[in-house]
């Protein structure tokens, strides 16, 4: 746990740290003028675009290398059992039909079943499994999880997500600076000269952010619900329709996901939140099978 907050922390604090040096050294060429930070929507929708599409694209770069340090995921460079050459060769399979380069494989101890897929390019992947989901699963329904995983993969899941948060981060950047600043605005005493922010702006800001950061993670999670219904038709593709349904029937039946916070959206089994169905990452498993069998 306190490897996995310390990752956590010194993450955050690189991207930060790179993102400040892009923003000065925009500044200091003149792309943004300080002098009018608080007056041009320009330089403001410039400095949103940076800090929200930098923090998403980095924190996607870095997806692999944060996954196999949170979960511990060993890669398998050469097969050491019958196990892991299966897991090598069922992968390359998926991976040859889905048109992609072979991603890593990796295994991470864990005793809930589950797996998940990421990276920065269709190219450059990781596919890793848990050890509970290797015992308690037949191998049919492991090739259907990973067909499902590399789906993901296939169609670019990883890239189009953090678009979609780069977009959401920099509206919610944009406008909770413009609601802070007509707020400040607004309690200023027609008297008052002072050229930087007042405290109306500070807490405006924050709690501006706060609540359409609420509204930017419903719209995530409703579009990380409709890819997992394609990644599911892309595992029935590739190992199976009754494969895929029979992994998620044993999938249903399990404890649920303890994956960390910066890969769970990439699994293939995390439960509803207590802050109910609007922020989950993936449909209930019974939705899923039904699609898969087209009942509507």
């Amino acid at each position: 746990m306190f490897k996995r907050i310390t990752l956590f922390i010194l993450t955050n604090l690189a991207i930060m740290l790179a993102l400040s040096v892009i923003f000065a050294l925009l500044r200091a060429f003149g792309v943004l003028d300080a002098s009018k930070a608080f007056g041009s929507y320009g330089p403001l929708m410039v400095m949103s675009a940076l800090f929200g599409f930098g923090g998403a694209f980095i924190s996607l770069a870095m997806s692999k290398w944060i996954a196999k340090w949170t979960t511990g995921a060993q890669v398998i460079d050469t097969p050491r059992n019958d196990t892991e050459r299966w897991l090598m060769d069922t992968v390359a399979r998926h991976a040859n039909r889905a048109g992609i380069k072979m991603p890593q494989v990796a295994i991470y101890e864990a005793p809930d079943m589950n797996a998940f897929a990421t990276g920065a390019t269709r190219n450059s992947s990781l596919v890793a499994v848990s050890t509970g989901l290797l015992q308690q699963m037949q191998r049919s329904e492991i090739d259907a999880v990973l067909g499902h995983e590399i789906a993901h993969v296939a169609n670019g899941d990883m890239v189009t997500l953090t678009l979609l948060q780069g977009v959401l981060n920099t509206f919610v950047i944009f406008f909770s600076e413009i609601i802070g600043r007509l707020i400040d605005s607004a309690m200023r005493g027609r008297d008052d000269e002072r050229s930087g922010p007042g405290l109306g702006y500070w807490v405006t800001t924050m709690l501006a952010r706060v609540v359409l950061g609420i509204f930017a993670a419903v719209i995530v999670a409703w579009f990380s619900r409709r890819r997992e219904f394609r990644a599911d038709e892309g595992g029935a593709s590739l190992a199976g329709r009754d494969n895929m349904v029979n992994a998620l029937r044993r999938l249903d039946r399990s404890e649920g996901s303890h994956l960390p916070e910066a890969v769970a959206a990439f699994g293939i089994t995390p439960r509803p939140s207590g802050l109910g169905n609007l922020f989950r990452s993936h449909p209930p498993i019974a939705e899923r099978i039904a699609r898969l069998q087209g009942v509507q």
